[in-house]
């Protein structure tokens, strides 16, 4: 969930980014604060069995696997898996938004090139604006819960004026397997082109013009639907997932403070509560989410 937050921290003051740190809603506390409690609890549950429930001869086996545990779960390329997937997920992410099909530009030009002051040039702008928000409304239909809810059926699309009965049977007749979102640029270019003919449109100029901001408007809807029917590989999300969950099961036996007495190298503390690889979880697995 994308939260917006830099109105709480417009002016730098002292410990002003403090304030984020206390948010819920689209945090990573909310988004990870189960799975967190989890790895805590079976920390704490191997941490107890090893010091109050196995034998003597158990707790040096034990020692000896969390030994091995804690020496081979560092050589997970952990930090270059999940750059490079986290690098390729965000980048993805910010294209989907660039391409959201935006109105304006072309609202823009085709009230400017398309005249008429009578019903018939008012009506001429008013349909070709509507078929181009059809396009968008289609393609968006696919790929965002919040429209098909809005949306569920082609129904609702012609009761909220966005497509006539008429136009509806035209579109149905269309047989496809996939998202027939460009029907309604194909509709707006014959339009065009009949106003052309008309006058409507003064010269070749404002029609090429008009033609290249709908093929922009079009190639943002292309854009939408390529990035919904094509994921992320799904070998390389399991690579990661993979990594990341391999990383902290054998964290859960190798992170472990084991006896002081024995000597072991790096074990010269003993604590209960591991601070630091909560933190490594934290950031990996928030990473990962």
């Amino acid at each position: 969930m994308t939260v917006t937050y830099t109105a709480q921290v417009a002016n730098a003051r002292f410990c002003s980014f403090s304030k984020l740190l206390l948010l819920w809603k689209g945090s990573i506390y909310k988004l990870l604060y189960k799975e967190f409690l989890a790895f805590f609890f079976l920390f704490m549950a191997l941490s107890v069995t090893y010091r109050f429930v196995l034998m003597e001869h158990q707790k040096r086996y034990f020692e000896s696997v969390a030994i091995y545990c804690n020496h081979y779960a560092n050589l997970i390329p952990m930090s270059f898996v999940l750059g490079f997937y986290v690098t390729l997920v965000v980048t993805r992410w910010w294209n989907q938004y660039t391409n959201i099909p935006m109105p304006d530009r072309l609202m823009c030009v085709l009230s400017g090139n398309v005249h008429g002051a009578d019903e018939r040039g008012r009506l001429l702008r008013r349909t070709l604006m509507r078929y181009a928000s059809l396009s968008s409304l289609l393609i968006l239909r696919s790929v965002s819960t919040a429209v098909f809810k809005r949306f569920p059926t082609m129904d609702h699309v012609v009761e909220a004026g966005f497509m006539t009965r008429e136009e509806r049977k035209k579109y149905e007749s269309l047989h496809s397997r996939y998202n027939k979102y460009w029907v309604p640029c194909i509709w707006f270019t014959s339009l065009a082109a009949r106003a052309r003919k008309e006058g409507r449109i003064k010269d070749d100029h404002a029609l090429k013009l008009l033609m290249e901001e709908l093929n922009t408007f079009r190639g943002c809807c292309g854009m939408l639907f390529h990035y919904d029917w094509i994921s992320i590989p799904l070998v390389y999300t399991q690579v990661v997932t993979i990594a990341v969950y391999s990383f902290f099961l054998a964290c859960l036996i190798g992170r472990q403070f084991l006896d002081p007495a024995q000597g072991y190298p790096g074990h010269d503390l003993d604590f209960y509560i591991p601070v630091f690889t909560l933190l490594q979880f934290f950031f990996y697995a928030g990473w990962l989410k």
